[in-house]
C-alpha cells in the first residue's frame, strides 16, 4: 500500500502546473521543511557563492543551527552558531515558548554575525541580547562566546551603514548604535509604528538607491501574519510606510501556506531578489499543523526607487534560475537524506540530532563498553519534567509522510520505568510507544508491557484518547523495533515489531495533539527515550538502527510530491 502511494506521488509530482510568473524554475516550498522558523538569510560570494540561513531554535540544543545551499534547493546543517553549554547555559526558563528567538545572521568584512535575544519566564529584568561571530560557518568551535547587550526587545536585526556604522534594531522598530565587541548600545530612537496591526517585530533595514529600508512582520505569528515596509532617507527617519502594504501576506485566503510572515530579503550572485519567510502548512483552519513554522522561499522584483514586489508564497511556483548544486561543504547531513544511525564505536552523535534544554551528558553514550553499535540513555526522573534535562534525543520531522524506527534493548527491574520512541512537540506534548514494567493486577509480578500513550490535547477537539496497553510475548526478545509512521497528513501509526517477527500495530493517533497548544511556535521531532515515570529505576536503554526515511511532502490541500 505504502509503495503505491510513492508511485501515486510521483506520478502527480510530474503533472504539477508551473506558477505565474517571470522568472523560469519551478521552486518547491518548504525550502526548508520541519520546523525551521524566523529564517533570516544571507548570499557569501566569498564563501563560493554560498546562501546562508539561520532559523529560531526556542529551547532546542544544540542552538541557532546554520544552513548552507548553492541553489535554494539542496541545504546542509553547517553548524549552529551556539553548540556548547559554556557559551550559554541558562535554559532554564519553564515555558514551553521560551529560549532562543529570531536570529538575524549577517556578513561583513570577513566575518559572520547571528544575533538573537534569549526569552525567559518569571525574571524581571530583560533578559539580554546574545551576538556570535565566527570567520567558518562550518566549524561549531569557531563560534565565539556570545557578546551581551541589554537590547530593548526581541528580534535584534544588525545593519552596517555606509560609513561603517554598526546599528541594532529590535522589535518596535527600536533602532540604536552598538558595538560588536562590547555590546553598549548608543541612544535609542523609534523608527515606525507599522501600519497599527498588532506585535510590530522581525525588523530588518536594507539600503538601496539612496533609500534606507524597513522590514518587519506585523499582526502575530498565526493566521494575521504579514510583511510590511517603510523607507526613508536618513537612518533614523522619518520612516513612512508603502501604500501598497503588505508586501506579503496569505491571511484572509485558503490557500495551504499561512502564516507567512517574519521575512528577510537577500540577493544572488546575479543580483536576483528573494526573499525567506516562515508559514505554516495548515489551510485556514490553522488546527493540523505538527510540523510548526517552516523556511519558505519565494522570488522578489526590486526595480530601481520603488519598493519589491514579492511573489505570494505557495508550494509550487516559478523562480528565478539558479544552477543545481548540491556541491556544498561541510560535513554536517545534507536536508532530504535519510538517517541512517548505527552508533559505531568512535563515532559522534549526528549534528540533526536535538536535545530538549543542555542534557545531561552522560546520560547518552555511543558505543558504551560491551555494547557496541547502540546509544545508551540514562533514565531521567519524567519527561514531562518542568524544567532541567530530560533524556529525549529526536530529529525533527522534515515530511509530512515518513517512516521512522529505532530498536530498542530495555530490561527494567523498576515498576514504571519506560523506554521508546516518542513523537515529541514540547515537555507537554508528545506521542510515545514505549516499553514499560507494568502490574497486570494488584499483588501480580510486573513483567514488561507496550503502552501507547498521549500526553497532552494540543489542538484535539475532544478528549486525549486513554493509553493502549499490550503484554509484551514471552517469545520476543530485545531488541524490539519500535516504529512511528505517518500514512497521510492527520495521523501517525504507532507499531512494534519483534526480532524476525510480524509488527504488532498499538494504534493511531492525531497530529493535532502536536500541533498548537503550548508549542505554538515550534514543530514536531521524533526520537527516543528514557524515564523513570518518577519511580526508582535506574536501568538504562540500549537505542540502535535508528532509521527515519521522508517519503513525500504535501504542498497544497490536495497535491502530494516526493519527499526532496
Amino acid at each position: 500500500m505504502f509503495r503505491l502511494l510513492v508511485y501515486y506521488l510521483l506520478a502527480i509530482a510530474t503533472a504539477l502546473p508551473a506558477a505565474t510568473a517571470t522568472a523560469n524554475k519551478t521552486h518547491l516550498n518548504p525550502t526548508v521543511p520541519g520546523w525551521h522558523s524566523d529564517p533570516s538569510c544571507v548570499f557569501v560570494p566569498e564563501w563560493d557563492d554560498t546562501f546562508f540561513c539561520a532559523t529560531s531554535t526556542f529551547l532546542v540544543t544544540p542552538a541557532m543551527p546554520i544552513h548552507a545551499s548553492k541553489d535554494l534547493v539542496n541545504w546542509r546543517l553547517a553548524s549552529h552558531a551556539l553548540n556548547r553549554e559554556t557559551q550559554w547555559p541558562h535554559f532554564n526558563t519553564t515555558g514551553q515558548g521560551g529560549g532562543i528567538f529570531a536570529i538575524t545572521l549577517r556578513f561583513h568584512e570577513g566575518v559572520f554575525y547571528a544575533i538573537t535575544f534569549f526569552v525567559a519566564d518569571g525574571s524581571d529584568t530583560l533578559p539580554p541580547g546574545l551576538l556570535f561571530k565566527t570567520t567558518d560557518p562550518f566549524d561549531n568551535a569557531a563560534w565565539s562566546d556570545p557578546v551581551l547587550f541589554q537590547a530593548p526587545n526581541i528580534d535584534p536585526d544588525l545593519f552596517w551603514d555606509d560609513d561603517g556604522t554598526p546599528y541594532m534594531t529590535t522589535a518596535q522598530s527600536i533602532i540604536s548604535t552598538i558595538n560588536l565587541d562590547t555590546g553598549v548600545l548608543g541612544p535609542a530612537t523609534q523608527l515606525w509604528n507599522g501600519t497599527g496591526n498588532t506585535n510590530p517585530e522581525g525588523p530588518h533595514i536594507y539600503k538601496k538607491d539612496g533609500w534606507y529600508y524597513l522590514l518587519i512582520a506585523e499582526g502575530g505569528t498565526a493566521l494575521g501574519h504579514e510583511v510590511t515596509m517603510a523607507r526613508s532617507r536618513n537612518i533614523t527617519g522619518t520612516y513612512i510606510g508603502f501604500a501598497g502594504n503588505p508586501v506579503l501576506t496569505n491571511k484572509n485566503t485558503d490557500e495551504y501556506f499561512q502564516t507567512v510572515g517574519h521575512a528577510d530579503l537577500f540577493q544572488d550572485a546575479a543580483g536576483n531578489w528573494w526573499l525567506c519567510a516562515l508559514a505554516t502548512r495548515s489551510g485556514p483552519e490553522f488546527t493540523n499543523y505538527p510540523m510548526g513554522r517552516e523556511m519558505v522561499v519565494t522570488p522578489a522584483t526590486w526595480v530601481e526607487g520603488e519598493f519589491p514586489v514579492v511573489s505570494p508564497v505557495r508550494g509550487s511556483e516559478s523562480a528565478w534560475a539558479l544552477p543545481v548544486s548540491k556541491d556544498v561543504r561541510g560535513t554536517g547531513p545534507i536536508y532530504g537524506t535519510p538517517d541512517v544511525l548505527d552508533f559505531a564505536p568512535g563515532s559522534a552523535l549526528p549534528s540533526n540530532l536535538l536535545f530538549w534544554r543542555w542534557p545531561t551528558l552522560d546520560s547518552f553514550t555511543v558505543s558504551s563498553p560491551g555494547h557496541p553499535n547502540t546509544l545508551r540513555i540514562q533514565p531521567c526522573a519524567d519527561i514531562s519534567s518542568s524544567n532541567g534535562p530530560i533524556s529525549v534525543i529526536t530529529r525533527l520531522q522534515t515530511d509530512t509522510l515518513f517512516e521512522f524506527s529505532i530498536d530498542v534493548a530495555f530490561a527494567p527491574t523498576a515498576l514504571n520505568a519506560e523506554a521508546g520512541a516518542t513523537l515529541f512537540l514540547n515537555q507537554v506534548q508528545h506521542l510515545d510507544l514505549g516499553i514499560i514494567l507494568l502490574a497486570d493486577s494488584a499483588g501480580a509480578p510486573a513483567t514488561p508491557h507496550l503502552r501507547l500513550r498521549t500526553t497532552g490535547g494540543g489542538n484535539l477537539s475532544t478528549l486525549p484518547p486513554p493509553p493502549v496497553i499490550h503484554s509484551i510475548p514471552a517469545s520476543w526478545r530485545d531488541p524490539i523495533t519500535l516504529a512511528i509512521r505517518a500514512n497521510n497528513d492527520t495521523h501517525y501509526t504507532f507499531s512494534a515489531t519483534p526480532q524476525g517477527g510480524t509488527p504488532l500495530v498499538l494504534g493511531a493517533l492525531p497530529a493535532t495533539i502536536v500541533s498548537g497548544g503550548a508549542g505554538q511556535f515550534i514543530g514536531a521531532a521524533l526520537g527516543a527515550y528514557v524515564t523513570a515515570n518518577n519511580g526508582t529505576g535506574t536501568t538504562p536503554a540500549y537505542i540502535s538502527r535508528w532509521r527515519y526515511t521522508g517519503i513525500a511532502q504535501q504542498i497544497d490541500a490536495n497535491t502530494f510530491v516526493p519527499s526532496w
